[in-house]
């Protein structure tokens, strides 16, 4: 098997010693998984408006911090550092909350009053997040590869099937339409399936450090989330 290729995870381990290199890459990485914590913190009990504050202030404080300091790519993965330092995050935010409200304060939902009547808790709705984000990511490279060879008309049309949701005559349609074969389109779409995979995977490299943490992190996000990876 090839060594694992350096991306922003392991670029912040091998860089701890090099502050402002690690808080670029980990300032990226929070850039681009802003979602599934805005989602866990929506699902905790918070409106809308306050989600988003305290989404920012928890990346702020994740950032200055220096959770990079803890990174370890060959023990662990960039998700689960981050879901560990949301619940404590969350906790302390719950404690000051409650402090403020036995002083007439600031009323706070409870955490298992927001649960209730839900159809997911904040750490399943993390995980769906966290694949939606993946994929969103993957879908944006491969919409730029399709760009890059002249083919972005045909790829808004091709990624509606992307899922394998076509009909044959929606299909033939498309194939009349873009003036190729319905059998030229297939191969098109099954190497577009076959490319995206590929790109899921690569994004996922960036925030795991390792083959084998890559496989069980393709696992759980398949269970957690209950939606399709690339296999």
């Amino acid at each position: 098997m090839p060594p694992f290729a350096t991306t922003r995870w392991s670029l912040i381990e091998s860089t701890r010693d090099v502050p402002d290199v690690a808080r670029v890459a980990l300032e990226q990485l929070c850039r681009d998984y802003r979602p599934p914590v805005l989602a866990f913190v929506r699902r905790s009990g918070y409106s809308p408006a306050d989600a988003d504050d305290l989404t920012q202030e928890f990346f702020a404080d994740f950032i200055e911090r220096g959770w990079y300091t803890h990174a370890d790519p060959a023990r662990g993965r960039f998700r689960a550092l981050l879901l560990t330092a949301l619940r404590r995050f969350l906790s302390a935010q719950r404690a000051r909350e409650h402090a403020l409200k036995r002083g007439g304060g600031l009323h706070a939902i409870e955490l298992d009053e927001a649960i209730a009547g839900t159809d997911q808790g904040p750490e399943q709705a993390f995980a769906r997040s966290w694949v939606l984000t993946v994929l969103d990511h993957a879908v944006q490279r491969l919409r730029e590869e399709w760009l890059l060879a002249g083919k972005s008309d045909q790829f808004d049309r091709l990624i509606e099937y992307i899922d394998g949701g076509a009909d044959d005559e929606g299909f033939r349609t498309l194939a009349q339409h873009l003036q190729v074969r319905r059998n030229t389109l297939s191969v098109q779409l099954h190497r577009m399936r076959q490319r995206l995979r590929e790109l899921v995977r690569i994004e996922l490299m960036q925030t795991v450090g390792s083959h084998e943490a890559l496989a069980q992190e393709l696992a759980e996000l398949r269970d957690a989330a209950g939606l399709t990876l690339g296999d």
